[in-house]
């Protein structure tokens, strides 16, 4: 019974840093709830959206109070009071709450479009941390490798039956695995650094070795559809248009007469008067040229719609045939290496004497750069399918 109590608590605490692994999930989570920038903007939102809410109000009324001495004495004198409220064109301002809404709606694209540039970086940051880590595990394999033979070598010397040109040859060997160990080293902890500065400043690391399980991605008109229907930044450009044409009714509407209303007091030689005030204004000098200009911005604004949705369908096009080409690559890559032994036929040739040094580091450079291009084509994949589906984070 103990036993079987021990190996329950060596599985639990064995299986224990596999639960503890953070997901590229978690840190996406992490890096959206403390980055600084989205904090910032999201404030900024709610800033334009006060400031587009704010764009319908009423003029301020006007209160105005005259006293006149009379002349002569005999005249008495004169009193005015009057309270006065103007008023734009009556369907103003529904056309107003129509565009302010509108614009509301477009703060909300922008500020997405801006969270799934912040969390895409995030995104391409753990793809790199994984392909990083993971060559950090076959350069260290290969410098604990290379060590073990330097050092056996070196004892064969010390006792006669080696020779010099080995020992150099295995030394020169572990100065290149060693720099290029550092420099990758060098790399990770810089990745590192770029996850806490998007986390806000709060520590963030990323061990992970796994990249996340893709399903291959469909016919690319069906694609682009998607993205046509989801991408923020596409639909905060299409809502340019609503915008304009919102804009073009509301100057319409602005080149109308303007409507007073109000009371009107007046006392005059011990009489006094009250009465209502209705007034006008006709529309010659001030809005004269609003109509034309918001027509010529509505005419420009489809224009870049146009454009911006030209430009999208071609980079996503773009990038839908590198994903088909590096998924091409990556495929043949995991077959021939994995049909592939040739490190441990080297290895074991090079214990029973039927290669020479010079030739075994020779064939396991040829392997590892194979390998590390493996390695860069998988990171390059990964990307290319984040950076495609970039608009579902």
């Amino acid at each position: 019974m103990k036993n079987i109590i021990c190996s329950i608590l060596l599985s639990i605490f064995v299986a224990f840093p596999v639960w503890a692994q953070v997901s590229m999930e978690d840190i996406l989570v992490e890096i959206e709830k403390n980055n600084k920038t989205l904090q910032a903007n999201a404030q900024n939102t709610e800033a334009q959206k006060l400031g587009f809410k704010s764009n319908n109000p009423l003029y301020n009324p006007n209160v105005e109070y005259d006293f006149m001495y009379g002349f002569p004495l005999s005249a008495g004198n004169q009193r005015d009071f009057l309270v006065n409220q103007a008023f734009d064109f009556p369907t103003s301002y529904s056309k107003r709450k129509q565009l302010s809404e509108g614009r509301v709606s477009q703060s909300d694209f922008q500020y997405n479009a801006g969270r799934q540039e912040i969390l895409f970086e995030a995104k391409s940051t753990c793809i790199e941390l994984i392909y990083r880590n993971k060559l950090h595990i076959q350069l260290q394999e290969r410098k604990a490798f290379t060590e073990s033979l330097l050092a056996s070598f070196e004892k064969r010397l010390s006792t006669g039956e080696g020779n010099i040109l080995d020992v150099n040859k295995a030394r020169l060997q572990l100065i290149e695995i060693n720099k290029d160990f550092q420099l990758n080293l060098s790399q990770v902890n810089q990745l590192t650094q770029r996850l806490t500065g998007l986390n806000g400043g709060e520590e963030l690391t990323f061990k992970s070795t796994e990249y996340p399980v893709l399903d291959p991605i469909g016919d690319f008109e069906e694609l682009f559809g998607e993205i046509q229907s989801k991408d923020p930044t596409l639909k905060f450009v299409e809502m340019d248009i609503a915008s304009a044409q919102k804009q073009l009714e509301l100057s319409k509407s602005l080149a109308l007469p303007k409507l007073e209303a109000g009371f009107r007091h007046q006392a005059i030689l011990g009489q006094r008067f009250n009465g209502f005030h209705f007034g006008t204004t006709i529309p010659l000098w001030e809005n004269k040229y609003k109509v034309r200009q918001s027509e010529a911005e509505l005419s420009t604004s489809g224009l870049k719609v146009l454009q911006f949705q030209n430009d999208k369908y071609s980079s996503s096009r773009q990038l839908y045939e590198k994903y088909q080409k590096l998924s091409v690559t990556l495929n043949e890559y995991q077959n021939v290496l994995s049909a592939l032994n040739s490190k441990e036929y080297l290895d074991k040739a090079l214990a029973v004497g039927h290669i020479s040094t010079i030739e075994y580091f020779l064939e396991s450079n040829y392997y590892y750069m194979a390998y590390n291009n493996y390695l860069q084509t998988e990171f390059e994949y990964h990307v290319t399918v984040a950076e495609i589906l970039k608009f579902r984070l």
